[in-house]
């Protein structure tokens, strides 16, 4: 896939997993900035972030990386997507709120991705009954979606009114957290965000 290459400008590849909500973040934050990009398919399944090519470009064999065309790479989709958002919209100009966005994105890799992402992706990609899940996965993974409820009945955007880079990293797994067993319908605040969030980035609805 090769999106807005741009007039004779070497676009940037990232390397990335579709199915990886991860990976994901760094390709809706392209399309919303209008970022050149060259998506490259990585199955991580097959263990093709694995091979001495890939490894080379990210020694922790992990995805989504992102090469430019000057030789330089950069790993994780979070710290990708702050670069990658620099002084656009999906930043808060106010130094305060835009250290709160950063506040939820550390939280989201450590107190969200580890339990709903895990849990989703044991029923999706495993095959396993939502019986045989880490039965902490899962009450981590709500207290997560709690956390998120209260904060989302007082604030339209997890930053302030307008939506941020926090919203789309804790957007790429909640919006399918019900593939994961998670009952969303009990969050009424999560799934009007989910909504509203989605509309921000162009996207189709979760289903």
């Amino acid at each position: 896939m090769l999106c807005r290459s741009g007039s004779g400008v070497a676009a940037m590849k990232v390397y990335g997993d579709s199915n990886s909500g991860n990976c994901l973040k760094v390709k809706w934050v392209c399309d919303k900035l209008a970022v050149p990009y060259q998506w490259v398919e990585v199955d991580t399944s097959k263990g093709e972030t694995r091979t001495p090519q890939f490894l080379a470009m990210n020694g922790a064999g992990q995805v989504p990386t992102v090469a430019f065309d000057d030789g330089r790479t950069l790993a994780q989709s979070n710290a990708i997507i702050r670069y990658l958002a620099r002084d656009s919209a999906l930043i808060p100009r106010d130094a305060f709120a835009a250290a709160k966005m950063d506040e939820w994105l550390f939280w989201e890799q450590y107190s969200h991705e580890p339990y709903i992402a895990v849990c989703r992706f044991q029923l999706v990609y495993l095959g396993k009954d939502a019986s045989e899940l880490d039965p902490e996965k899962v009450k981590r993974g709500y207290a997560a979606l709690d956390r998120m409820e209260r904060h989302l009945a007082t604030s339209r955007f997890f930053a302030g009114d307008t939506a941020s880079l926090a919203d789309v990293s804790l957007l790429a797994y909640t919006r399918v957290a019900h593939e994961g067993s998670f009952d969303l319908d009990r969050y009424a605040a999560v799934r009007r965000w989910i909504g509203e969030a989605e509309a921000v980035l162009g996207l189709p609805k979760a289903r």
